[in-house]
C-alpha cells in the first residue's frame, strides 16, 4: 500500500510537470509560431496556449513597433564631402511566421540592411540636398527598406535621419557660402528697387510735363516740405514759369507808364 501510494504521488508529480511545462500564457501584443516536430503549424495566440512538450516547440514574437537606431554612417556625398549620418527606424512584424522562418535574426538583419541603404542613398545626393530635403530622404530610404523587408514579414513605418555631422572645416566654408549668397540677394534685392523707382520716376516726370500746373503744385509742395526743417535760411531757385500764368491775368500790377497818375 505504501508503494502504490508513492507511485500515485509521482504520477501526480509528473502529471502536474507536464501540464505546467506545456501551458504558454500570450499578451495581446504577442503571438506564437507553432512548429509540430520540426514542422511550422500556425500562429497562435493571444491567451492560454497548450503546447505538447517534447514534440511541440512555440517561438513568441512581438507585435509592437520596434525602434531601431541605425549607428553612424560614413557617407561620402555626390559632391565629394565626408559626412556622417545616423537615423532611426520604426518597424513592425505583420506576419510573424515569415519573421521567424525567412531570416535568422530580423532585428539585425533590419539594422544592417538600413545601415547599407542609408550610405547607398545618401551617396547618390550632395550635401545641400541631405540637409534641406531630409523629408524625401526619409522616403526613399523607408521605400526602398519596406520592399526590402516586405519577404521578412516586417513591415517599416517610418525612417527619420536625426544628425548629419560635418567636419569644421566643411562647416566654415558653408557658413561662407551662404554669407556670400544673403549678399547676393541683398543686392539683387537693392537693384530691383532701384529700377522699379527710376521706373515710376519717369512715369512721374511724364504726368508732370504733360500738365504744366501739376509742376507747379509739385513745386510748392517742395517748398512746404522744407519750411518745416529747421534751417534758417532758404535758397530756393524759381523757375520765371511759374509766374507766366500771372501775368496777362485781370487785376495783375502793371508797371511803367500805365502806372502813372
Amino acid at each position: 500500500m505504501p508503494l502504490d501510494f508513492t507511485i500515485i504521488i509521482l504520477v501526480v508529480i509528473a502529471f502536474g510537470a507536464l501540464l505546467a511545462a506545456s501551458i504558454r500564457v500570450l499578451r495581446e501584443y504577442e503571438r506564437g509560431v507553432l512548429f509540430t516536430l520540426g514542422r511550422f503549424t500556425r500562429v497562435t495566440g493571444p491567451g492560454l496556449i497548450l503546447v505538447i512538450p517534447v514534440i511541440q516547440q512555440m517561438v513568441r514574437t512581438d507585435l509592437r513597433t520596434v525602434v531601431l537606431d541605425v549607428p553612424s554612417q560614413d557617407v561620402i556625398s555626390r559632391d565629394n564631402v565626408s559626412v556622417k549620418v545616423n537615423a532611426v527606424i520604426y518597424f513592425r512584424i505583420v506576419e510573424p511566421e515569415r519573421a521567424i522562418i525567412q531570416v535568422e535574426n530580423y532585428i539585425a538583419a533590419t539594422s544592417q540592411l538600413a545601415q547599407t541603404t542609408l550610405r547607398s542613398v545618401l551617396g547618390k545626393h550632395e550635401l545641400d540636398e541631405m540637409l534641406a530635403e531630409r523629408d524625401k530622404l526619409n522616403a526613399d530610404i523607408q521605400e526602398i527598406l519596406d520592399a526590402q523587408t516586405d519577404s521578412w514579414g516586417i513591415k517599416v513605418a517610418n525612417v527619420e535621419i536625426k544628425h548629419v555631422d560635418i567636419d569644421e572645416s566643411m562647416i566654415r566654408a558653408i557658413a561662407k557660402q551662404a554669407e556670400a549668397e544673403r549678399l547676393r540677394r541683398a543686392r539683387i534685392i537693392n537693384a530691383e528697387g532701384e529700377q522699379q523707382a527710376a521706373e515710376k520716376l519717369v512715369e512721374a516726370g511724364a504726368i508732370l510735363a504733360r500738365n504744366p500746373n501739376a509742376m507747379q503744385l509739385r513745386t510748392f509742395a517742395a517748398l512746404s516740405d522744407i519750411s518745416g526743417d529747421q534751417a534758417t535760411t532758404i535758397v530756393f531757385p524759381l523757375p520765371m514759369s511759374l509766374f507766366s500764368g500771372m501775368i496777362g491775368q485781370p487785376g495783375a500790377v502793371k508797371t511803367g507808364t500805365d502806372g502813372a497818375a
